[in-house]
């Protein structure tokens, strides 16, 4: 395997004293989670999750076999409009009553540039799982300015996800099915 900066990234987060398959912890003061959804055409509507966690595992010899566990807790959803959010945690959408988180497991990591990789996975909503593929970005890599003993990665993730392969086929198409998510993360080797 070629080494390029995605391993090099990996390789800088297991400092010599820290054995391989490391976790590292995600930042929630750093981190969020978004998403767009076109609304007849006549606008776009911003939301975000609220409420969510990883589990992020790195092999610092071999990027392919990072692991990533992200989970968001599905009442969390916040689009701005009270009326809105509670439609959206009902059975048309997230029930989130019976299906109360999202999960995403990953499957494999490939790299396919510099500083980009595919993080291929398993997505569960409302109990339904399909496989689902997202591009992980490095933003950047280095010693915190204000702590230089602590590492920090950032990454942007992002991808769409097809709503009605989950079984939340309500008004799709006329409020669009395809659903781009981002997020925006840093994250450090755990202590």
């Amino acid at each position: 395997m070629r080494v390029g900066p995605v391993l090099a990234a990996t390789l800088v987060f297991a400092a010599p004293s820290l054995a391989l398959s490391n976790p590292y912890v995600l930042d929630r003061s750093h981190a969020h989670v978004t998403f767009e959804v076109d609304h007849l055409g006549f606008s776009t509507v911003h939301g975000q999750f609220r409420e969510f966690d990883a589990q992020i595992e790195f092999d610092p010899e071999n990027v392919e076999s990072t692991k990533v566990r992200f989970v968001i807790e599905a009442a969390s959803i916040d689009t701005l409009w009270e009326e809105r959010d509670k439609h959206l945690r009902a059975a048309d959408f997230f029930d989130v009553e019976n299906h109360p988180q999202i999960v995403f497991e990953s499957t494999s990591v490939k790299p396919t540039g510099g500083e980009t990789a595919e993080v291929t996975g398993n997505l569960t909503m409302r109990g339904v799982t399909n496989e689902v593929t997202v591009l992980a970005t490095l933003n950047k890599l280095g010693p915190s300015p204000f702590d230089p003993n602590r590492t920090v990665a950032g990454f942007t993730v992002s991808g769409d996800i097809d709503r009605t392969d989950f079984g939340m086929s309500y008004a799709a198409p006329a409020v669009s099915a395809i659903i781009p998510l981002r997020v925006d993360l840093e994250m450090s080797p755990a202590q």
